[in-house]
């Protein structure tokens, strides 16, 4: 129901006339009893505010339980709500929603009345001279809600799985209340997360170098977790516009629409791409085309084409330049933002400090003559193209989100709220398959070259792999484009869940007719991979590839093969070792997880209960609420012997890891505590859970912050912002901003706008010889795997 009420707003200047129009939508569960939300817009319908505090009584002792948008509070049956740092200002016809969960027994009526400061709502009013504030207002308890029933154990997936609807249960919790608190604080325009255009940061600090290399660029990592955020809003509040946001923005700012990829309907399946060599020495690059070496043929074009009338690719590209900082705009333009870009181009020796940046559509107006392609690819002439890069595991998670959006609406019966994005998460899972396959569709246990090229579905690995690509010419009359797949798989990359969801769940299935029986089968090589690469203390070992050095090489003699592919401790890049980073084992365990929770799989299971006892016994939690966990990993030995099926594989007993150090990285534990609880609540395991809630409890007593939760990180390897760029002798060219490119070329030098960073000055006087500076980072992704290890929590753990 709705009710369109005048409320009076304070507090302006005495002589601003001030109203305005309240729109409150219950949405109310139970029989007897049960949960609510409610939904306020609030429209100001007179002069402009600068503050407000809106206040009502509940008719039927109904119960606040935590709110969202603004700060809440109750007192008896009164309940209050003032404005949040970002909201108070509301010009004349703006308005603002806020709103909030209850408990209600016997009735649940709409309030009668809306007050401001005492003036009944009703009529236009000018303002009274200013009050005193309100009591700081504090979520009031409510009763214990029911626990989030999770399902029967050891149950076998079934080819038609939907989620059945259920009341949603009482979330009256403090957990999701830190929740609400954190959703609330990663939303504040005044903490920065967030550009002009709705896009997330990779950070909001803007000095920056990891992954990405600079902190105001954006990854498909951040708004894969930005959908998850949305996801877990609405299980919260009822409210699933903001994931459909989510999903609209992801599509309109990181999903190349058709006037980026123009030119796919020139790319021939049968002939997806020239072969270019990977080189562990960035010295190899360019890397010459050569078109004698055999290519396999891709066997879903058509398929997707044909399932969606396009020949388009539905894929996050991986890496914007969210403020367009760099200047290469769209296609050469110089000024839309956020712009594709790339940078890492030059094999597993290639560091983030070792990187050009590049448009990802060259129009050769910035770079050399022929752009930056000719840093990257020999040839003997070079066109102005597009191209894009794909991280699989951000898809995935994409569709991970978008299981548990579908899962919780569906228990509010709003499952056809966010119809549009669920479908679209099945087409993204469907062109996630490109991941499955080698670089060139090279057929498994290729040690040359001269291997053979794969046909039909013999060159799919189906495991999640680096990445795939996809390019073209800009030229619409021009005949070419192309794809490729990757041969390095790594362990961190896999998602068994997201395999399980897209085979077995009926929104989620894609429509490529193959598809789901490819996602199943993926289901069941990734378990295999996962026991295949455990270490015998536990810990997940790197991966696999299909092309050893890059180049198709042979591997070294007595290394073991899954699937034909060699063992390789630390796949795709070197510096540093991949797979040394503890989060990868907590992302990847995460997912393992959560298919055990959903599902009872006894192989998830057993994979888990080893890898958990090895977590656990490297976790320390302090009396002051301090934890310190495995950071660094050192790993020796290998697998025991080659696998390719059928089963599972044998335990190893040589292969081994250390921990070499410790840390409190904020990011990982959210994502630690997750895939604790998931395991918890699903094995009974008493530890796991009091280890995840003290991880979640020590983050909200040690780490809380204004913009959300951080830590100091000292950052040693900035000493390296100075390091040299390998760029050909005789190559030069110029960035947008006018920074030359050529072989006397630094990190710094090429992006001199680093230098006029608020941050520059420590980073400059480390460089000068002093300390290494030190810093309080705040990732999107760290901010979020927190929110949702804390909502999550409150949901598996209702009761504590």
């Amino acid at each position: 129901m709705s009710g369109g009420l005048l409320v009076g707003l304070a507090q302006t200047p005495a002589s601003a006339a001030v109203s305005c129009d309240v729109q409150y939508a219950l949405n109310s569960w139970g029989s007897g009893s049960g949960g609510f939300t409610a939904s306020l817009d609030i429209k100001n319908l007179g002069d402009p505010v600068s503050n407000w505090t809106l206040r009502f009584t509940f008719p039927n002792g109904q119960r606040l339980s935590n709110g969202w948008s603004a700060n809440w509070s109750q007192s008896g049956t009164t309940v209050t709500a003032t404005n949040m740092s970002w909201n108070g200002n509301l010009g004349t016809g703006a308005t603002t929603n806020v709103g909030f969960q209850g408990t209600w027994t016997g009735s649940n009526n709409k309030p009668a009345s809306f007050s401001i400061n005492g003036v009944t709502c009703g009529a236009v009013v000018s303002p009274s001279p200013p009050v005193s504030p309100s009591p700081s207002p504090s979520p009031s308890p409510s009763p214990s809600p029911s626990p989030v029933v999770s399902p029967s154990a050891n149950v076998s997936p079934s080819p038609d799985v939907s989620p059945s609807a259920s009341p949603t249960p009482g979330t009256d919790n403090q957990y999701v209340q830190n929740f609400l608190t954190m959703y609330n604080k990663i939303h504040d325009p005044a903490n920065g997360y967030f550009s002009p255009q709705g896009v997330p940061y990779h950070s909001v600090e803007t000095f920056l170098v990891e992954a990405p290399d600079h902190g105001h660029e954006t990854t498909s990592e951040a708004y894969s977790y930005y959908l998850w955020l949305e996801a877990m809003y609405g299980k919260v509040t009822g409210d699933w516009s903001k994931f459909n946001t989510a999903w609209q923005s992801m599509e309109k700012y990181i999903i190349p629409a058709h006037a980026d990829q123009p030119t796919n309907d020139k790319y021939d399946p049968s002939k997806p791409a020239t072969y270019a060599g990977e080189w562990d020495d960035i010295s190899g690059y360019p890397s010459r085309l050569d078109n004698s070496v055999s290519v396999g043929s891709d066997p879903i074009a058509n398929e997707l084409k044909s399932a969606y009338g396009t020949s388009d690719v539905y894929g996050m590209h991986w890496l914007l330049d969210v403020d367009n900082v760099y200047g290469y705009g769209r296609c050469g333009d110089g000024t839309t933002k956020p712009a594709y870009i790339n940078t890492y181009q030059r094999g597993p020796e290639e560091s983030v400090f070792e990187t050009i940046p590049q448009p990802s559509c060259d129009t050769f107006k910035f770079g050399g003559p022929n752009g930056y392609l000719d840093l990257f690819t020999g040839d003997a002439s070079y066109a102005k193209q597009w191209k894009y890069t794909n991280a699989p595991d951000a898809d995935a998670r994409a569709v991970q989100a978008a299981y548990w959006a579908l899962t919780w609406a569906t228990e509010q019966g709003k499952q056809s709220q966010i119809s549009t994005a669920v479908a679209n998460a099945a087409k993204m899972g469907d062109y996630l398959r490109y991941a499955m396959y080698d670089k060139y569709f090279k057929q498994p246990n290729c040690t040359s070259t001269s291997c053979p090229a794969g046909t039909g579905k013999n060159a799919s690995n189906y495991l999640l792999s680096w990445y795939y690509a996809w390019g073209g010419a800009t030229d619409t009359s021009a005949g070419w484009a192309w794809r490729i797949g990757s041969s390095h798989n790594h362990s961190g990359y896999q998602n068994p869940m997201a395999a399980w969801v897209l085979s077995n769940v009926n929104s989620l299935k894609p429509k490529g007719s193959t598809a789901v029986s490819d996602w199943s089968t993926s289901l069941t090589r990734q378990l295999q991979f996962y026991k295949w690469l455990q270490s015998a203390e536990g810990a997940i070992a790197g991966g696999a590839t299909n092309s050893w050095q890059g180049h198709y090489a042979s591997p070294p003699s007595g290394l073991p093969k899954f699937f034909g592919m060699a063992y390789d401790w630390q796949p795709v890049y070197h510096d540093p070792p991949s797979n040394q980073w503890f989060g990868f084992q907590v992302w990847t365990m995460e997912r393992v997880a959560e298919l055990y929770y959903a599902t009872g799989n006894s192989d998830a299971k057993a994979i888990l209960d080893k890898w958990v006892t090895w977590a656990l016994s490297g976790t320390t939690i302090n009396a002051d609420g301090s934890f310190r966990m495995p950071s660094t990993l050192r790993w020796t030995g290998q697998p025991d012997s080659s696998f390719s099926g059928p089963g599972m594989p044998a335990a190893n007993t040589g292969l081994h890891v250390t921990i070499q150090d410790y840390t409190d990285d904020v990011g990982v534990a959210g994502s630690y505590a997750k895939t604790l609880m998931f395991y918890a609540a699903k094995a009974n395991h008493a530890q796991a859970k009091s280890t995840a809630k003290a991880l979640l409890d020590g983050i909200w007593k040690n780490n809380q912050d204004a913009k959300g939760v951080s830590v100091n990180e000292t950052k040693a390897d900035y000493n390296r912002i100075d390091d040299p760029i390998y760029v050909p002798s005789g190559w030069t060219g110029k960035m947008p901003n006018g920074d030359t490119i050529n072989s006397s070329s630094t990190f710094i030098s090429i992006r001199s706008f680093l230098k006029n960073d608020p941050d520059w000055p420590k980073v400059q006087s480390y460089l000068n010889g002093g300390s290494a500076p030190v810093f309080r980072y705040h990732r999107f992704w760290a901010q979020t795997d927190v929110a949702t290890a804390l909502g999550q929590y409150g949901l598996l753990f209702p009761n504590g």
